[in-house]
């Protein structure tokens, strides 16, 4: 991507972020085909693409983000709404990557990270990825016992940073149906875990 020449940039790792600009002014920018605009949907949404690919166990969660980008930019012009919904429109797209990757490689025989019927082992990029997102290298390893649904809607509010209505939105289902499936989650949690502080207890507080 092209840093772009007109506008107040910040290199970062050899990129180039727009600063300040609002959020319809750069999707309406990256759909003309503006690089700058362009440049600043990857910086800004890539880093938690990445750490959900981590946590949901994609072997290559880098090379998973750059092939949903790549989705996300050439349906670009066909997405219209606001700042969420483009969040969830992007982690829509992220989830049906991963979902496609790990039935891929269920159909070959090879373990599944994070699919207990397959594989109930923790991994270690995922605690690291529960370390960087949530400061406490348990969190994505309590999850691991979690039953699937539970555990892709705490992913995506512990890892993605989602909200319920966005959550809902990716998973394709309704927001009480998510909210339940929260409570269900962090009422499992609450037994397993026995460390103090309780490690959702912030998670807990946040607005649904």
């Amino acid at each position: 991507m092209c840093a772009p020449s007109t506008v107040a940039t910040v290199g970062i790792l050899g990129e180039s972020r727009t600063d300040g600009v609002p959020f319809e002014t750069v999707l309406a920018a990256a759909q003309s085909g503006a690089p700058w605009a362009s440049t600043t949907i990857w910086r800004e949404y890539s880093p938690t693409v990445v750490g959900f690919a981590r946590a949901r166990g994609a072997r290559e969660p880098e090379d998973l983000t750059s092939e949903v980008f790549l989705t996300v930019f050439d349906q670009l012009g066909t997405f219209s709404g606001t700042e969420s919904e483009f969040r969830s429109f992007i982690f829509s797209i992220a989830y049906r990557r991963v979902v496609d990757e790990l039935r891929q490689r269920g159909r070959r025989g090879e373990a599944i990270p994070w699919v207990p019927e397959l594989d109930a082992r923790a991994m270690p990029s995922a605690e690291d990825a529960a370390g960087q997102r949530a400061s406490d290298d348990s969190v994505l390893a309590i999850l691991n016992d979690l039953p699937v649904d539970q555990r892709n809607v705490m992913v995506l509010r512990v890892v993605s940073d989602l909200t319920v209505e966005q959550i809902a939105e990716v998973l394709d289902k309704k927001p009480g149906a998510i909210k339940a499936l929260q409570r269900r989650a962090l009422g499992a949690l609450r037994k397993k875990v026995s460390t103090t502080p309780y490690p959702f207890a912030t998670l807990e507080r946040l607005p649904v």
